[in-house]
C-alpha cells in the first residue's frame, strides 16, 4: 500500500502540492443506487411524486455538487471542470446515478464524480422521503478514471 499523501513529515495534515505534476486530460465516472420501493417508483415512472421530478433536479444538483467539491472536501484542489454531467436512470430497484467529470489538470477529478453522484443521490432521497421512509442510498464507487501519473482504471465487474 502506498503512503497517505495528505500527512506532512511530522505527521500534520496537508495539501497535496500538485504543481510538479503534467496537465493532462482527466476523466472520471462515479455511480450510485438509490433503493426505492415499488409506490414510490410508480409515482416516479406516471410523474405524480408531490415534489416534482426527482430525475432532473438530482441532475442539476449533482453538476453544482462537483464545481463546489473543493468547498466541501477540505484538502480538494480547485479544478477548472471542462465537463460535469449526471445521469439518472430508473431501473427496477429505484435509481440507478451515473457521474462523470472531466478536466485538463494537474490533478484529478475522481472526487469530483464520487461528490456529483453523492448529492445526486441524496436529492433523490429528499425528493422522495415524502412518499417513503426507508430509502437506501447505496454502492457509491468509482467506475473508471483516464489520464494522470497513476494512469488509468476500470472498475472490474
Amino acid at each position: 500500500m502506498n503512503k497517505l499523501s495528505h500527512f506532512d513529515a511530522q505527521g500534520k495534515i496537508k495539501m497535496v502540492d500538485v504543481s510538479a505534476k503534467e496537465t493532462t486530460s482527466r476523466q472520471a465516472i462515479a455511480s450510485a443506487k438509490v433503493l426505492l420501493n415499488a409506490e414510490t417508483l410508480e409515482t416516479l415512472k406516471t410523474q405524480t411524486n408531490p415534489k416534482g421530478n426527482p430525475l432532473e433536479i438530482a441532475r442539476i444538483a449533482g453538476i453544482m455538487a462537483a464545481k463546489k467539491c473543493s468547498e466541501l472536501i477540505p484538502l480538494c484542489h480547485q479544478i477548472n471542470l471542462s465537463k460535469a454531467d449526471v445521469r439518472a436512470e430508473l431501473t427496477n430497484y429505484g435509481v440507478y446515478l451515473e457521474a462523470e467529470a472531466k478536466t485538463n489538470s494537474n490533478t484529478g477529478v475522481e472526487m469530483e464524480a464520487l461528490t456529483a453522484v453523492s448529492v445526486a443521490a441524496l436529492t433523490i432521497y429528499d425528493m422522495c422521503k415524502a412518499v417513503q421512509k426507508d430509502i437506501v442510498i447505496t454502492e457509491i464507487q468509482l467506475e473508471s478514471k483516464s489520464g494522470g501519473k497513476s494512469g488509468d482504471f476500470l472498475r472490474k465487474i
